[in-house]
């Protein structure tokens, strides 16, 4: 080989001997420089990210105790299972959150920002699910207060029907012809609900009426012996008989006859035809609507 191929050779050898020391002299000084800082940060937070470390394992399980026993005594305490189980979560998530954001403060960082982050997403929230959250609350009405249980005969929101279900966010109707109506809790809760079944006594009311011709007395008392006869009325409970209008066509009665709530619509699909029969047997007659023409002659 030449000799001044080997010198060029040598020089570039030295050369990249050097520029490497110098990469690992620089690699040394920032791995020390690193390992110092890693050494004061441990010696300066090291305790506080222990204790925090600690809080938070202790809080879960304070928290998880907690939110048992509460659970317990809400699901004894409330009138709904299923209202005690939610409120008991949201009970465990807020203090969950909470010890979270002790948990940072402790350690040093910074839980203003954070905390107003979480507000103005819960306002865009709330605002976004706001037919949902009067839903939400609807419900938590209807299930504190009561005004219906699973089976009771209700009629609201121009739907009547059983109800079937009262969930958190919408109740489930089922009407007579078997349709599945599901209504929203938020204007259920806010508008007029008729409990039929609420009551253990209902009124039987129907209209009736007899000929001009006919007694009255003698009507009167032909159906107050029939409602007085049926075993399903209820003797007392102040059943009325009485007359409530002169029509057009006839003598206009009202008849109420009390009976329990279970009795209440096998009476009212019957009373009719008994009352018929009843006025029939008595020699009466209920009249139709009839006009008299009279021709005068040219």
């Amino acid at each position: 080989m030449p000799t001044h191929a080997l010198s060029g050779y040598m020089l570039l050898f030295a050369k990249f001997s050097a520029k490497k020391g110098r990469s690992m002299d620089s690699f040394e000084k920032q791995l020390h420089t690193f390992y110092d800082k890693a050494i004061t940060l441990g010696t300066e937070y090291g305790g506080q990210l222990i204790l925090a470390i600690i809080v938070l394992v202790v809080g879960l399980w304070v928290i998880g105790k907690v939110s048992n026993a509460v659970r317990r005594h809400a699901v004894k305490g409330l009138p709904d299972e299923t209202l005690a189980q939610f409120l008991t979560n949201i009970f465990e998530i807020i203090l969950k959150v909470l010890l979270v954001i002790s948990v940072a403060s402790m350690v040093g960082i910074e839980t203003t920002s954070f905390v107003a982050i979480l507000g103005a997403a819960g306002l865009a929230v709330g605002f976004a699910l706001q037919g949902s959250l009067s839903n939400f609350a609807g419900g938590v009405m209807i299930l504190i207060f009561r005004p219906f249980k699973v089976a009771d005969y209700v009629g609201a929101q121009d739907v009547e029907g059983v109800i079937l279900d009262i969930g958190i966010f919408v109740t489930t109707f089922e009407t007579f012809d078997k349709r599945i109506i599901i209504v929203p809790n938020g204007p259920l809760a806010n508008g007029n609900i008729t409990n039929y079944t609420a009551s253990s006594i209902r009124a039987v009311e129907v209209s009736i009426g007899i000929a001009y011709s006919d007694d009255i007395a003698k009507g009167k008392a032909a159906m107050e012996q029939a409602i007085q006869n049926d075993s399903r009325v209820l003797k007392e409970e102040g059943n009325v008989v009485a007359v409530v209008d002169l029509g057009s066509s006839s003598v206009d009665f009202l008849v109420r006859a009390f009976v329990k709530t279970d009795d209440y619509w096998s009476l009212f699909f019957d009373i009719r035809p008994m009352l018929k029969s009843a006025l029939e047997e008595a020699g009466l007659t209920i009249p139709f609507p009839q006009r008299d023409v009279h021709i005068i002659p040219d």
